[in-house]
């Protein structure tokens, strides 16, 4: 990783404080059929395609980039069919500046345990005691042996989530039974790093390693902020790259990363009826209702009634953003400081962006 300075690290360590089992038929629209691009690995080549040739508003375009910077935005990237189309970083941010993805992170995390289960190591429909030994929480055996690594993955372990990032039964305690509530809990959803690693015999950061980021030329490391979570750090380049697998479907430049499309489709789909607009650890825009980190609220309507139906997207605190459209065949990234609301993941930066990307882009 070049030029990634010390001072930067400690900066951002010190900013990151980082019955409804029936799933939801809903797909996610396939991408446009066209010829997608994807850039060679171990190199700063990257096809390039002028918004002009797009025919995009280029009247819009000083607005959108204006209200990035004054949001205390970092890296913007908008991918058309793979090609950059444009790459913006500002306060001495670069190409090869690592950033944190906060919780849009998880979306790494849920491709993994995807590929985790197709090599055998695991099946989503298991206790999650299989793999994190009896009394991993404070339930009793029968209320633990409920919780399957599918509660991990969709947020509906019944886990008390007070105490947001806790990994240890002491703060695993009981709110309702697995299924039954939707509740934005990083704690069991860390934990799903661990089973991968105990299922695979190997460390969290080997395995994903191996099978993911090198496989796709990402850059980035986890590392913990706090004692307790696993934050992923990189370049916004290798963020881009992530997203143009998940819009290619799990195919890399015709090599396939993830076979399984059942499981990337429930990934990418509503997965409960708790919380129509998530799926597996990924936000989905275009359903009438959602619900919030750290809220036990149902809001009416689409999360961001500016972006597309179709908009799926990893949300993370202090505004990384990585969005996918398939209709459209984009891919667009935010990374930066906190835009405003210090929220963990959707916050009104999403609607005002899209407000302004849409009419850029229209």
């Amino acid at each position: 990783m070049k030029h990634t300075s010390i001072s930067f690290l400690v900066a951002s360590l010190i900013i990151i404080g980082c019955s409804s089992d029936e799933v939801i038929t809903d797909p996610t629209p396939e991408p446009e059929e066209s010829q997608l691009y994807f850039p060679p690995s171990g190199s700063a080549e990257w096809e390039t395609v002028s918004p002009s040739d797009l025919s995009w508003n280029a009247d819009a375009e000083q607005e959108l980039k204006d209200l990035l910077e004054e949001k205390s935005t970092k890296a913007f990237i908008i991918l058309k069919d793979g090609k950059i189309v444009v790459e913006w970083y500002f306060d001495e941010h670069d190409q090869n500046t690592s950033w944190y993805w906060a919780s849009a992170g998880k979306t790494l995390t849920a491709f993994t345990v995807g590929l985790a289960q197709e090599e055998g190591l695991l099946d989503t429909e298991d206790k999650s005691s299989d793999y994190l030994g009896e009394g991993w929480t404070g339930l009793t055996t029968e209320k633990e042996n409920l919780i399957t690594l599918w509660h991990q993955l969709t947020m509906t372990s019944g886990l008390d989530d007070e105490d947001l990032d806790c990994v240890t039964p002491d703060c695993l305690t009981y709110v309702a039974d697995a299924g039954t509530r939707w509740a934005y809990h990083n704690g069991p959803y860390t934990l799903l790093q661990s089973v991968v690693a105990n299922a695979a015999e190997m460390e969290w950061k080997d395995y994903f390693n191996s099978n993911l980021r090198d496989k796709i030329g990402m850059d980035g490391f986890w590392f913990s902020t706090s004692g307790t979570n696993n934050v992923y750090f990189s370049t916004a380049r290798s963020m881009a790259r992530f997203g143009l697998l998940n819009l290619n479907n799990g195919v890399w430049d015709g090599e396939t990363i993830l076979s399984d499309t059942e499981y990337l489709s429930d990934m990418k789909n509503t997965s409960q009826n708790l919380n129509k607009s998530y799926g597996y650890l990924w936000w989905l825009n275009g359903k009438d209702s959602y619900r919030m980190p750290s809220l036990q609220i149902e809001f009416d309507g689409m999360m961001i009634p500016n972006a597309p139906s179709d908009l799926y997207a990893g949300l993370g605190k202090n505004d990384q953003k990585l969005y996918i459209i398939p209709s459209q065949n984009l891919v667009v990234l935010r990374m930066g400081v906190d835009a405003g609301e210090s929220s963990l993941g959707l916050s009104s930066f999403d609607n005002q962006l899209w407000e302004k990307l849409s009419t850029y882009i229209d």
